[in-house]
């Protein structure tokens, strides 16, 4: 007769103990062990279960063949690639490394409403429509509400509806692991889809569904039915207020690729960022635009600057998302402030570097800025925290404090030192090629970047534009204002600086004290 125990584990690592301690042994975590009670589940005169589950023989002499089990010599262990299956969405297959593993365990996490089902069910809509087999399970919704919001998908519908659809995609409303898993090996679909894990649970423990023990015991059995069956899961999982996963740690280390479902839900883009991946690089990201019909891919070709109006605090930068190349745009505001202490804002924006930015151009600009609030954000949903967006986040405060405009087509790319001058950054070059082919003027790079201009049958057809060196911030500022031009190059720094405190003077602005 099988016989319960009592067991303590931690929220913060997952890690188990016997008796209950005010701080856990494993990563230090004051008051995080929390109680379960579990009953004894090991097979009677048998192995323990793989992975959590127990397997079936079919299971059992696949896992033989693969050598799990049994200690082998590495140069005996076959080479096997990795056999990747496009789901059909372009923008998820890209995060994953070019397509679903057959036998990986996938984690997505993201904020309520950010639109976690609708992706997943796009996914499994998408890949049976290409011939393949998805299992929907819901533990959140019944499968009538999960047929409503399929067939007002748009890669449902052009697929010719739910009905075209037949038994390649099927829905099951349960929240017991053992009946999703056995469901699961009975069909043997190519995609096993489940949402959530947070109302996921075993029967043979008595915490509530969603606690540290259900996940992580219900991952487990998760993970193992995707080793042993060689069907991809999916797992989507629920995050703090902090923004990281729910439960413990553990639940990333047991699966194989962990993604993160970013956006703001008052803006229509989202991003698809890999946490981990195992068969793949974490630097990809999805770009993706909700729409009434579901989640649409953008191109990354979509933003171009022909026919772009310049305006007071605004520029461009070209921001690298994995092997791709970006253009992201700016904003700043700057105004006076009038509550003792100026305040620094930023809005998909590293806030700590946007205060080291004001700093240097006030030391090195000439810009009086500490009784100024500035207000900084990236557009579009995006989230620019790179090095390489300095000299665009520079000059988009500089341009709104004077009231100055860059040049029309004007983008800037470098790292600005504390020192006040420019550095080169990484791929500078794919990042100049990329600003010129979406139609750039001219591209202000540090003067010990090595750039060479495109000719006009890389350009398709189009006018190459201009790659212009700068060594300073106090040089890139000279862009914005025809009067500091006219100044001349000697003693730069100075004029500047006086030349932006008359300006700011008309408005009201205090002057820039002397010695600038």
């Amino acid at each position: 007769m099988a016989k319960s125990r009592t067991e303590f584990l931690c929220r913060e690592c997952g890690g188990n103990h016997p008796k209950w301690m005010g701080k856990c042994p494993d990563c230090g975590a004051w008051d995080s062990l929390e109680r379960f009670t579990v009953e004894a589940d090991a097979p009677a005169g048998g192995a323990a279960p793989v992975w959590g589950v127990a397997a079936d023989a079919a299971d059992t002499d696949s896992l033989a063949r693969a050598g799990i089990g049994r200690a082998v010599a590495i140069g005996s262990v076959p080479e096997a690639s990795v056999a990747r299956i496009p789901s059909g969405i372009g923008e998820f297959d890209r995060v994953l490394g070019g397509g679903i593993v057959p036998g990986s365990a996938i984690l997505l996490g993201g904020d309520p409403g950010i639109g976690k089902s609708t992706l997943l069910m796009q996914v499994a809509a998408a890949l049976a429509a290409r011939g393949g087999s998805a299992l929907y399970v819901s533990s959140e919704e019944s499968p009538q509400q999960v047929r409503l919001r399929a067939e007002r998908l748009a890669v449902v519908t052009g697929a010719g509806g739910v009905a075209a659809l037949g038994e390649r995609l099927s829905v099951l409303g349960e929240t017991g692991v053992a009946r999703i898993v056995e469901q699961a090996r009975r069909m043997r679909p190519t995609i096993v889809l489940v949402d959530s894990i947070q109302l996921v649970h075993r029967a043979d423990i008595s915490a509530a569904p969603g606690s540290i023990a259900q996940l992580r015991r219900c991952c487990l059995d998760l993970v193992g039915l995707a080793k042993t069956t060689g069907c991809a899961v999916v797992i989507v999982g629920h995050v703090t207020k902090e923004g990281t996963l729910a439960g413990p740690k553990l639940l990333e280390h047991l699966v194989d690729v962990v993604l993160g479902f970013e956006g703001d839900r008052h803006c229509a883009v989202r991003v698809v960022r890999g946490v981990k991946n195992r068969f793949g690089s974490t630097q990809e990201i999805g770009l993706f635009e909700m729409h009434g019909d579901g989640l649409a891919e953008i191109e990354s070709a979509r933003i171009s600057l022909d026919g772009r109006p310049p305006a007071p605090g605004c520029a461009f930068v070209p921001t690298m998302a994995g092997t791709r190349c970006l253009l992201g745009e700016v904003h700043a505001l700057v105004s006076t402030g009038f509550l003792g202490s100026a305040k620094r804002r930023a809005s998909g924006l590293d806030s700590a570097r946007l205060a080291m930015l004001i700093a240097v151009l006030e030391k090195h600009g000439g810009l009086r800025l500490s009784d100024q609030d500035v207000f900084a954000q990236a557009l579009g949903g995006l989230r620019i925290v790179e090095p390489a967006s300095d000299l665009a986040v520079a000059l988009a405060v500089a341009g709104a404090f004077l009231e100055r405009t860059l040049p029309p087509g004007t983008v800037a790319i470098g790292e600005v030192g504390l020192t006040g001058e420019l550095r080169t950054v990484p791929q500078i070059e794919q990042r100049v090629h990329e600003s010129l082919r979406r139609g750039a003027r001219a591209v202000l790079v540090p003067s010990g970047a090595r750039v060479q201009a495109l000719a006009s049958a890389e350009m398709g057809g189009h006018r190459s534009g201009e790659i212009v060196k700068v060594g300073t911030i106090s040089g890139a500022l000279e862009l914005l204002s025809p009067r500091i031009r006219a100044l001349g190059p000697g003693n730069t720094e100075v004029k500047q600086g006086r030349s932006h405190s008359t300006k700011r003077s008309e408005q009201g602005a205090p002057q820039t004290p002397q010695g600038g």
